[in-house]
This record gives structure tokens, C-alpha cells and sequence, in this order.
């Protein structure tokens, strides 16, 4: 990232910008200063969340922050004022800014809230010859200059970091981003972060069986690639927990073909991956107490001359066979790869996510993710880091008798099922392929993953989605007591 964030005890006079927080309630806050009443009345400011009025004071402008009731004040509520903030301001280069602080709110919680709303909002991604020149370039946190601020400051902003790192990844063209340049990209973040990391290349994958990713990968002229990576925590790990990240780098639909306006945005489909990535970068300076295990499957899915034909039948890497009926329903077939390769690992808990299946945004709209699996300490797991994160989640059934929807003649399954329940029968689909007895989670992020527009910390393209959510999965993971599928 290009913003700086400090602390310091109280605004300095060289900064841009001098932002307060105000509650519903706290027109009377001194911090707020008081003689300022009187204007934010007439301005018709009532401090509803993510409120800003600029006022110029000389050299410095003074920003109040609307914050909201009190009682409802949450990190959420925050995040968004300090998204509202960072665009109000946009045309400044230094902020100092009370907002963790006088939130009331645990000031590790607090400060991740403003960093990740401000930091967010202020994303920038693009090939412009012109690059814009207004940008925020330092936060400065006023009311203490704590080592446990300074901590909250550094943590949030790796949390920060890891989200921007995903949204690159995501919003970075197809035809630049293949998946050998994927992997290698993967690699150097791996190494600086002093994480472990493993490709295997076209050879090694075909050693390994993996029979989905190489199908999807016939039609293209773009070797694929399978990336592990691996954080292990000092002492000894409290669990181990595997992350399974959809990677389809361009998903042009293979032989059955996208029609272009589905295609524009398809660059988004491996934001499952990019997830994972971000994520586990972070990992080193928020050290999670459990082992964590990436898994990341890559190919684009192309229209080559060899390409996967519909009635072609797929081996996965644990034995079973797949009727291929429709090659744009092919994140599936990478994902049974790497959910069979996480299973032999016998990780305490998976979970994967993926831009899957339009049906889960007509279902959930464009903002919330699909939450489905089994074991229901672990999926309750997945809820509490949601709600703490930002990162939104429903959850949805896997009915067993939905089964027989994908039944196929010639093979164990089929790819689809009916034109009804596609996220359920993709569930379903996934669960095949992922152990008796392992708590697993499936995130569908096709909405979420990709914003057409910016509003609180999402900027139009790719949002990061899901980084978050993981990031505080691993930091408060338990291991789930098995209640079996």
C-alpha cells in the first residue's frame, strides 16, 4: 500500500486534513469541538453513519465523521465511516483522524476497522498512461502512541496489505496473468513473507493425477500450474487448517461458450486463489496459531483444439469419474483435485472458496457469499469470522436427495445438475471429493468477489472478498469436534 499509517498523541498542525468522529449523540463531544454546533445544525449534518462535512479552518480542513447511534456503533459501522472518509478527502495527502479511538471499541478492532475502510477505499488499480495525482498518502491515528496502538496500527495494516495483494491479483487481465505468471507471482510473495511454497508444473500435475485440472486445461495453449504453500506457526500448531482457492485465470467457457457480455468480467474466476493468497501473506505478522495449508489449482479455460469435448469423462485425483456435460461449469473439476489432495493430508478442517455458480448471486446478490458444508461447529466457525471480518456469508442447504440431479449413466457423476439449485448441486458436487469425517466449508463468492461499483471500502473491480473472513478463521480456529457428514 501507498498510505502511511502513525500514531501520535493529538493532530499535528502540517496535517491536510483533521478528522473527528461524532455520534448521533455526541454534538456536545469536545472532540468534536463544540463551537462547530452551530454549523453542522445549519449544514443539516446529523451524524448517520459515514457522514462527512469538511469544513476549511485556515490551513487545515476539519472533517466530522458521522459515526451513528452509540448503541449501534460496530466495526462495520466504522469501516464505512472511514471508507466515506477516505473519499470525502480523496484530494488530500495527510489525515489525522480520532476515529478508532473515540469509537469506544476495542482499539485492535477499532483501528483494523479505519485502516481497511480508509487503505480500501483509497485502492487504486490500472494501466493509465495518466496516473491520478490527489491520493492519500499518510494516516495519522491521534490519542495515543501506545506500543499496544502501535501493534494494532502494524497488524491492521498487514490485513490491509493482504486484501490489495487479492484485489491485484484479481483485477490483473487474463492475457497477462497466466498461469505459470500466476505461480511465479505466488512464488516471490511466498519467499518474502517466509512462507513455504510448492509448484508443480504440467509434468508433475500429470504424475500427481490430476485428472479435473488437466481436462480443463486441454483447451488451452497455457500449461497449468498446482501451487501449495504452507504456514507453520512457532510451537506447536493448535490444528491445521487447509484453504482451497478456485484458480481459473480467464474462463472463456470452453467449448461451451460464454457469450461475450458474460465473458467481459471473466479475468475474476480465480478470486477464490487470490483469497488464499492474500490471506496466507499475511499470516507471518498476524501468526495464527495453527498450521495452514494452500491449495491452489490453475488453468484458464479455453476454446483450443483439443478441448474437452461435452461427454468427455474425467478421473479426479481420488478415483472418481466425471461426465463432463457443460465445460463452463468447470471450476468444480479443478476444485475435486485439490479438495481430494487436501483430504489425503487430514487437515483438522478445508475450506474452499470459489466464484462457482451465477446461480448463488440471483440467490444472494452481488454482496454476499454462498456458506455451505458439513460439521456445524466448523460452519458456525466460518459465521463468527463473517460477522467479524465484513465479509458476508448466508447459509445455504446441501440436500442429499439433490443427488440424483447429477446422477450420470456412463460415470460417477456428472459435472451439472438440473436447470434448478445449481449452487446446491455444486455443493454438492464438491463434497464428493473431500473426505469422510474432515469439517469442510464451501464459500460460493461469485457475487461478492467482483464490484461493478464503489461504495463503503469496495472500489469498482475486484473486492478481495473473502481474505478477511480467512484471516480471522485462522486466528481464532478451534478444532472442530466431528459430528460426521
Amino acid at each position: 500500500m501507498d498510505i502511511t499509517f502513525t500514531t501520535a498523541r493529538k493532530a499535528p498542525a502540517s496535517s491536510s486534513v483533521a478528522a473527528y468522529g461524532v455520534t448521533t449523540e455526541g454534538f456536545e463531544d469536545p472532540s468534536c469541538r463544540t463551537e462547530l454546533t452551530a454549523d453542522l445544525e445549519t449544514l443539516n449534518f446529523t451524524a448517520k453513519v459515514g457522514q462527512i462535512q469538511l469544513l476549511p479552518q485556515g490551513k487545515q480542513v476539519t472533517a466530522i465523521v458521522g459515526l451513528g447511534p452509540e448503541d449501534q456503533l460496530d466495526t462495520n459501522e466504522l469501516r464505512i465511516a472511514a471508507a466515506a472518509l477516505a473519499r470525502a478527502a480523496s484530494q488530500y495527502k495527510t489525515i489525522s483522524c480520532d476515529l478508532p479511538h473515540v469509537s469506544g471499541l476495542p482499539i485492535n478492532e477499532a483501528t483494523r476497522a479505519v485502516v481497511e475502510g480508509i487503505g480500501l477505499a483509497s485502492y487504486q488499480f490500472g494501466y493509465k498512461s495518466k496516473k491520478s495525482e490527489a491520493k492519500i498518502s499518510k494516516v495519522i491515528f491521534t490519542g495515543s502512541t501506545s506500543n499496544k496502538t502501535k501493534e494494532a496500527v502494524e497488524e491492521a495494516v498487514a490485513v490491509l496489505e493482504a486484501v490489495s495483494l487479492a484485489r491485484d491479483l484479481v483485477n490483473e487481465p487474463g492475457g497477462s496473468l497466466t498461469p505459470s505468471k500466476f505461480a511465479n507471482k505466488i512464488s516471490r510473495v511466498a519467499k518474502d513473507k517466509g512462507i513455504t511454497v510448492k509448484v508443480m508444473d504440467e509434468a508433475a500435475i500429470k504424475r500427481a493425477r490430476l485428472g479435473g485440472l488437466l481436462g480443463v486445461n486441454r483447451g488451452s495453449t497455457n500449461p497449468p500450474r498446482f501451487v501449495e504453500l504452507t504456514y507453520t506457526p512457532k510451537g506447536k500448531p493448535t490444528g491445521t487448517l487447509a484453504l482451497v482457492g478456485k484458480g481459473i485465470t480467464f474462463d472463456a467457457g470452453g467449448l461451451s461458450i460464454k457469450p461475450a457480455q458474460g465473458m467481459m468480467d471473466m479475468k475474476m474466476d480465480m478470486g477464490g486463489a487470490a483469497a488464499v493468497i492474500g490471506a496466507m501473506s499475511a499470516f507471518p505478522v498476524l501468526k495464527p496459531k495453527c498450521r495452514v495449508k494452500g491449495y491452489i489449482p490453475m488453468t484458464d479455460n479455453m476454446l483450443g483444439g483439443d478441448a474437452t469435448r461435452p461427454g468427455d469423462v474425467l478421473t479426479i485425483r481420488n478415483g472418481k469419474t466425471i461426465e463432463v456435460l457443460n465445460t463452463d461449469a468447470e471450476g468444480r473439476l479443478i476444485l475435486a483435485d485439490a479438495l481430494s489432495l487436501a483430504s489425503e493430508k487430514k487437515p483438522d478442517a478445508i475450506v474452499d472458496l470459489a466464484t462457482l455458480t451465477g446461480a448463488c448471486m440471483v440467490a444472494l446478490g452481488p454482496s454476499i457469499a454462498g456458506l455451505m458444508g458439513f460439521n456445524e461447529n466448523f460452519l458456525h466457525q466460518v459465521e463468527e469470522a463473517s460477522g467479524t471480518s465484513g465479509d458476508r456469508v448466508w447459509r445455504l442447504p446441501l440436500p442429499s436427495d439433490y443427488r440424483k440431479m447429477y446422477e450420470s449413466p456412463v460415470a460417477d457423476m456428472q459435472n451439472i445438475g438440473g436447470s434448478y439449485g445449481g449452487t446446491l448441486t455444486a455443493g454438492l458436487i464438491l463434497s464428493e471429493f473431500v473426505a469422510e469425517g474432515i469439517p469442510w466449508a464451501h464459500l460460493d463468492i461469485a457475487g461478492p468477489a467482483f464490484s461493478n461499483s464503489s461504495e463503503e471500502e469496495r472500489t469498482k473491480g475486484g473486492t478481495g472478498f473473502g481474505v478477511r473472513l480467512l484471516i480471522d478463521l485462522a486466528r481464532n480456529f478451534r478444532k472442530p469436534e466431528l459430528d460426521g457428514k
